[in-house]
């Protein structure tokens, strides 16, 4: 990475932005991102709780729930896709246009599974049909999180990146706590209603989000380090060739930093709704409950974990929630093994909140320093949605699967948890301390992190 802050930061502060319109931004980066995950994590819950029922009725519980999980694997897939696409005219032609198609074509693919017909109307196709929509859905995501990340980090003057960089992350946590209290208002419905038509109304209630978010985004102006950029006449012609060549190390290290953040956060909010609904045979409200405490914390909590990433450093910050969430990972099904509510509760909130947002927090900013102005979009959504793919993607599926190979206890799941959370403080260790290099460019056609050890 860059030793010297100077030039950077100079040219980053000749255009800089407003503390109101810093605020305006990372605001509209937060709501937009809300909208996303939303979309997002309704899959994830349906997968958990109705599509085994609706979409693969003719498998055996655990199977038809092993092939739920893999049509959520599947939105992983195009993830990486969407952030190439989306990175290279990100690069290209500027941050905040991307933005508009990505929660356009989030938003569209989410109403469309709403008003699927299930097996019992097109038989397989119905599966097929659910198949594409969720690669629609992984595809816009795939960009949406570069752009809305950039725009905020960009935006943010030097000290408080981590801080104003974690306010697009919190919209995951909101994303999570507002997917997960609509499906637990349409769960109290019988079972027989919950299976006709309940679980569509989240889905449709998506378009109208799409519709506010579209609103907010047009009311922002467009990253002051891209406007640089776009100044000095210094856009690479092929960004993610350019990224890949000048920093092949750093992609690779943000895929590693991302395992036990990406991987573990399905773990806590996806594959436990299923363990604790079928394994435990527990009431699915109560783990319902314990996700939306779990978000509602992490709203808070990333931004203070960001915060603090600004005072002591990204790496610091991250490796100590990836051992959190280690260190957690056999009290976790301990924890839930009681069937007591309140222990439910104790055991999603404790890793999401001392774990996972001590890493999702800094994320942003420690992943968008990681790369020079000119391909920061295109290097940071590959290796964040690389990642995607191998950890969050399979988690789910994997846990499923050692779950039945375990015969029902979790112990093999809590070692691949493990692995996880190693693969991840390796790579942090690995990666250079960011948190005082500059991020704008030093002169035209030069990256502004020309000495990056990638």
């Amino acid at each position: 990475m860059a030793t010297s802050t100077g030039p950077a930061e100079s040219a980053a502060s000749a255009v800089a932005p407003s503390q109101s319109e810093i605020v305006k931004v990372a605001l509209a980066s937060m709501i937009g991102t809300t909208i996303e995950w939303y979309d997002y994590f309704l899959y994830g819950t349906a997968a958990a709780l109705v599509f085994n029922k609706l979409f693969f009725p003719e498998l055996d519980p655990l199977t038809g729930t092993i092939a739920a999980f893999a049509t959520f694997s599947v939105g992983f897939i195009a993830r990486p896709v969407g952030g190439i696409v989306f990175g290279h005219y990100g690069d290209r032609i500027g941050r905040k246009n991307m933005l508009y198609l990505t929660l356009l074509i989030m938003g569209l693919a989410t109403t469309v599974i709403g008003l699927l017909p299930t097996y019992s109307s097109i038989g397989i196709w119905a599966a097929v049909l659910l198949v594409a929509m969720r690669l629609l859905q992984g595809f816009g995501l795939g960009g949406e999180w570069g752009g809305a990340v950039l725009m905020a980090v960009e935006h943010a003057p030097p000290g408080r990146r981590g801080f104003y960089g974690s306010w697009p992350q919190i919209g995951a946590y909101a994303g999570l706590l507002i997917s997960t209290l609509v499906f637990r208002w349409v769960s109290r419905s019988s079972e027989a209603q919950f299976l006709a038509w309940g679980w569509r109304v989240p889905f449709l209630v998506s378009f109208v989000l799409v519709v506010v978010g579209l609103w907010i985004r047009m009311r922002i102006a467009e990253s002051p380090v891209f406007a640089k950029v776009k100044e000095q006449k210094a856009e690479a012609r092929m960004p993610l060739v350019e990224a890949l060549t000048r920093h092949p190390k750093n992609i690779l290290l943000a895929m590693g930093a991302r395992f036990a953040e990406n991987g573990l956060f399905y773990l806590f909010t996806t594959f436990s709704l299923t363990y604790i609904a079928t394994q435990l045979k527990m009431d699915r409200t109560v783990a319902l409950n314990g996700l939306l405490i779990a978000a509602f914390v992490c709203v808070f909590a990333a931004p203070l974990w960001g915060a603090l990433s600004d005072r002591i450093g990204r790496r610091p910050v991250y490796v100590w929630g990836a051992i959190a969430c280690g260190l957690l990972a056999f009290p976790f099904y301990a924890m839930l093994s009681t069937k007591s509510p309140g222990m439910v509760w104790l055991a999603i909130l404790l890793p999401m909140m001392l774990g996972h947002a001590a890493m999702y927090g800094p994320q942003a900013s420690f992943l968008s320093e990681l790369f020079s102005a000119r391909v920061r979009y295109s290097g940071a959504s590959l290796g964040y949605q690389l990642a995607s793919v191998f950890a969050g993607g399979l988690s789910p599926l994997i846990a499923t699967g050692l779950l039945a190979w375990g015969g029902g206890r979790p112990w093999p799941v809590a070692l691949y948890m493990i692995g996880l959370v190693l693969i991840t403080v390796v790579s942090v260790a690995l990666a250079a301390e960011t948190y005082r290099t500059g991020i704008g460019p030093e002169t035209a056609g030069e990256p502004s992190q020309r000495r990056s050890v990638a």
